[in-house]
């Protein structure tokens, strides 16, 4: 039986409030489908580790591929995005009269 090592869990997490469940939430961005409600934010992240732990071992045991990790994996630092020409037209006029190009005033925008 296939065994996951707790020690290279390199997965991104993250612990919500949940307004409408009146808990803490934790999140697996690798696996958005799981969550784990808690009264504490500790325990949310506890109750999520131990959820993908044994998603992950069971994914093992079956065969199939484990999601990599975002914390691991390589990014090119290139995306392709469409938006409507009415968009692209006014993005690159900012453009143009902020004397930078589309790209650099793209990814400023997205930075914020």
């Amino acid at each position: 039986m296939a065994q996951k090592n707790d020690s290279n869990d390199k997965f991104t997490y993250r612990i919500t409030w949940s307004e409408d469940d009146a808990e803490y939430v934790g999140l697996c961005a690798e696996f958005p489908s799981l969550s784990w409600l808690a009264k504490s934010p500790e325990a949310a992240l506890k109750g999520v580790c131990k959820l993908v732990n044994e998603v992950v071992v069971d994914m093992l045991n079956n065969g199939e591929t484990i999601p990599e990790p975002l914390a691991t994996k390589h990014f090119s630092g290139k995306f392709m995005i469409r938006v409507p020409p009415e968009v692209h037209r006014l993005l690159t006029i900012q453009a143009v009269e902020a004397g930078v190009s589309l790209n650099r005033l793209a990814s400023a925008k997205l930075s914020h």
